[in-house]
């Protein structure tokens, strides 16, 4: 790496993935999942907590043990512009209340693979990269297949029932910013007026939901290469 180059997040994360400590954790919730016979696992916690990285991790622990996994996320339900920006662009409570559209990832994607579903899915309906809908054929889920989906407010009241498992990564905002800001994402100061809409949108969902009392694992993810399992 040439003198004074930083490494990327990504790059950090890499390095975290042979790390003893994080791999135990994974493998241990891995096991509960597989024991608890579950088959919707959400990967909660705020814009930088490191979600995207531990459902990945997660699926390719669940894969080596021989299931069947669904990979997903949240962010392919977002609502078109319009409808997330309809408060405000820099709106916390739209951020909030308005970036998701919830009932079609219930009815495409969490009822059809939960108890007495059809097994028939879609993993997005909208591409809010570049602003445009997805159309995609429904799938069709291997029996006994097992959803692992990352994404910020999956607590949230609509969605909680949902989950045969979840995971809260607990991580403060004076570290989620700044990896969020090393990925591109925004400045790094948690302060700053263009995060105001995020962490203040999240601290809405902090203080109306709870996600710690309401997931199955809380892991403290400030330290990526030794998370430690809170409870």
């Amino acid at each position: 790496m040439p003198q004074g180059r930083r490494p990327t997040l990504d790059a950090l994360h890499e390095n975290c993935l042979t790390s003893p400590v994080r791999q135990k954790l994974i493998s241990a919730v891995a096991g509960e999942i597989l024991a608890r016979s579950a088959r919707r696992v959400a990967v909660d916690g705020v814009d930088g907590a490191g979600k995207t990285h531990f459902a990945d991790e997660l699926a390719a622990e669940l894969t080596g043990r021989g299931a069947a996994v669904i990979r997903a996320s949240v962010d392919g339900f977002h609502q078109p512009r319009e409808l997330r920006h309809r408060r405000g662009r820099g709106s916390p409570e739209g951020y909030y209340r308005d970036s998701y559209d919830y009932p079609r990832l219930i009815g495409l994607l969490l009822a059809p693979l939960g108890p007495g579903g059809t097994r028939r899915f879609v993993r997005a309906v909208y591409d809010v990269h570049n602003e445009k809908p997805v159309h995609q054929s429904p799938e069709r889920a291997a029996p006994g297949s097992i959803l692992v989906l990352d994404g910020i407010f999956t607590h949230r009241d609509e969605l909680a029932r949902h989950w045969d498992y979840s995971v809260w990564l607990e991580v403060p905002f004076e570290t989620s910013i700044p990896r969020g800001a090393a990925r591109g994402y925004g400045d790094p100061d948690p302060e700053a007026k263009f995060n105001r809409r995020y962490v203040e949108g999240q601290r809405l969902y902090l203080t109306e939901c709870d996600p710690r009392s309401r997931a199955t694992a809380v892991v403290d993810n400030t330290d990526l290469a030794n998370p430690v399992r809170v409870r």
